[in-house]
């Protein structure tokens, strides 16, 4: 018995040329990527960051760069609309919110970082494909040193602009706890951008940052002691699954509950070490609970991340469920309510992040 199969419609040439007017503005893009990072190490952006008119002779004066090389650079960044070209005086200038995005670190918006984490990503591909063959994970740790500093740079702009003005501010009785003094938990700290930033932010209370990677917390600890506030912030090597300590009065995971192997047996573990009214703070990659709601140009980035980082990182651990970066409020409810938790809602949210908030 033979089985009907439905023919293939004809190519539509419109449909093909579409799809090569994106594949070409990808390319761009990607091949541009080399060039932000390049610029971002030598600082071409930062000396271009007051807005001012330069020419490339001058830019690469001020850098200790070749101006040949510079020159080729201005001009991609133009074409790629991260710096203004003025045709009539041959100069360059970026706009406040070029500078804003690319020349400056402590914003609420900071590009560079990402592409840090892009560039580590393309140096472990060999790695990754044979991953892709074998099904095995790939620790976070394995990937090249690239993407612990990338990722700081980048998600640290959307701590600055949300953690302690929206995000903890939503949550039901937190913020009146850390201004009193609290004791907190940061679980997947990584460099410690959100411990520190919480620390500053409420000067009375204790915390206590988290990581497997023993790499990541000789960052967090480092940095720590140059905010001068190492009296109080305290960081350690622990997995999410067995951190010390206990009647934590708040517990914070930042990005990070999808990356782990067993995030059902870390949500029993941080309700273990909670007060009996502490609260559980998760933030998580915005996502629908359906791949369809997903295709969009934030899901682009999110699955892509997720199959080259955080799916290979949670298969490398025990369990290793492989939630994934779109995983969706419902499968981390889910998760959070086999740990244990019996109050779970959405507190709030941005375009990138939904924040999710558990108490026992």
């Amino acid at each position: 018995m033979s089985t009907a199969v439905s023919p293939v419609r004809p190519l539509d040439p419109d449909k093909l040329q579409h799809l090569l007017h994106q594949a070409v503005v990808d390319m761009g893009a990607a091949m541009q990527s080399t060039l932000i990072l390049i610029g971002d190490r030598l600082g071409l952006y930062r000396a271009m960051g007051d807005c001012q008119p330069v020419s490339a002779a001058e830019l690469a004066r001020r850098t200790s760069t070749n101006e040949r090389y510079v020159r080729e650079w201005l001009n991609a960044n133009a074409a790629g609309n991260y710096v203004e070209y003025n045709p009539a005086t041959d100069t360059y200038a970026m706009t406040p919110e070029q500078s804003f995005a690319l020349a400056q670190d402590d914003t609420a918006v900071h590009l560079p970082g990402f592409y840090h984490m892009l560039a580590s990503c393309m140096k472990d591909e060999e790695k990754l494909t044979e991953v892709f063959r074998t099904g095995k994970g790939f620790g976070w740790h394995e990937h090249e040193k690239g993407l612990f500093e990338g990722c700081e740079r980048f998600f640290r702009p959307g701590y600055l602009a949300n953690l302690t003005t929206s995000w903890i501010p939503a949550l039901e009785g937190v913020e009146d706890k850390l201004k009193n003094g609290a004791r907190v938990a940061d679980i997947g700290c990584g460099h410690g951008a959100s411990t520190l930033l919480m620390a500053q932010t409420y000067p009375k209370s204790e915390f206590f940052g988290f990581d497997y990677h023993d790499k990541s917390i000789e960052q967090a600890n480092k940095k720590a002691q140059a905010g001068g506030v190492d009296n109080r912030v305290h960081f350690d090597v622990a997995p999410a699954k067995a951190f010390p300590g206990k009647d934590y009065d708040f517990v914070a995971c930042f990005d990070c509950l999808h990356d782990m192997g067993d995030p059902a047996g870390a949500a029993t573990h941080v309700r273990k070490s909670l007060s009996s009214n502490g609260t559980w703070m998760i933030v998580e990659p915005m996502a629908g609970d359906d791949i369809t709601s997903n295709l969009n140009p934030v899901g682009r980035i999110y699955y892509s991340a997720s199959a080259i980082v955080c799916v290979p990182a949670s298969r490398s651990q025990e369990v290793g469920l492989g939630l994934g970066a779109q995983a969706g409020e419902k499968r981390i409810r889910n998760v959070v309510t086999q740990g244990g938790f019996t109050h779970f809602r959405r507190a709030t949210e941005t375009p990138f992040n939904m924040v999710f908030e558990a108490r026992p």
